[in-house]
């Protein structure tokens, strides 16, 4: 599953995961800030979404009268709008050089279908491979927060619309947290932890710590 397999890529993708609540939206607008002001070419973009088509998508997803969705129903269009967004959005900007910051992608499949919905992890990699091919994270950021804090953060958030996922229970988001750590115990070289229940601006940090090591590796504009 590591593997980067586009022809002509010189550019990074960056993704980033979490629970409910883990605050990557917050972090990641600070972190393209911080990078374009030190000169380089940023995509902030999020799954599912990024473009006309998986945003539509997602509204239909993460809709909250759409509580009879079926869980496989349910893995099949997240990995319909990984797609669309990859050949539309991510990858032509991967080919013209850019850093690509993605709120979400393969990872919150794996947690969230395979692992909490219980379809299997095995089955809804398969599922996304045929999606994605071969374009994978160059690194992975985990924002880790308990799943009880983060649904406090959610909850103090009036400004925040809801979801169907906000409506789980508890024992659904600890599944979740549960799968994030097997996955970075599984691929430790491109999943790196990330304290998020400190403030902003030392997430922010640690964030930048870690996309800087891929762009300062040599991995980055080849």
């Amino acid at each position: 599953m590591d593997k980067r397999g586009v022809v002509g890529v010189k550019g990074v993708f960056i993704t980033v995961e979490g629970g409910e609540g883990a605050g990557k939206s917050t972090v990641l607008k600070l972190v393209k800030e911080r990078l374009t002001q030190e000169g380089y070419e940023v995509l902030l973009t999020r799954e599912p979404g990024g473009i006309n088509i998986s945003e539509q998508i997602r509204q239909i997803i993460l809709h909250v009268d759409h509580h009879e969705m079926e869980e496989r129903t349910e893995a099949l269009l997240y990995a319909a709008a990984r797609r669309q967004h990859l050949v539309e959005k991510v990858i032509p900007a991967l080919k013209q050089g850019k850093i690509v910051l993605c709120d979400r992608f393969i990872d919150s499949s794996l947690a969230y279908q395979g692992y909490a919905r219980g379809i299997g992890m095995e089955e809804v990699l398969h599922i996304n491979q045929f999606a994605v091919e071969d374009c994978m994270p160059d690194r992975t950021l985990f924002f880790d927060i308990a799943p009880e804090k983060g649904m406090e953060r959610i909850a103090k958030n009036k400004a925040r619309e809801k979801n169907r996922l906000d409506l789980e229970a508890m024992a659904f988001h600890e599944k979740v947290y549960e799968c994030y750590h097997m996955l970075l115990k599984k691929y430790p070289e491109r999943i790196k932890r990330i304290d998020a229940e400190g403030t902003i601006d030392d997430v922010t940090e640690s964030a930048l710590v870690q996309i800087k090591s891929i762009l300062y590796s040599g991995r980055y504009g080849k």
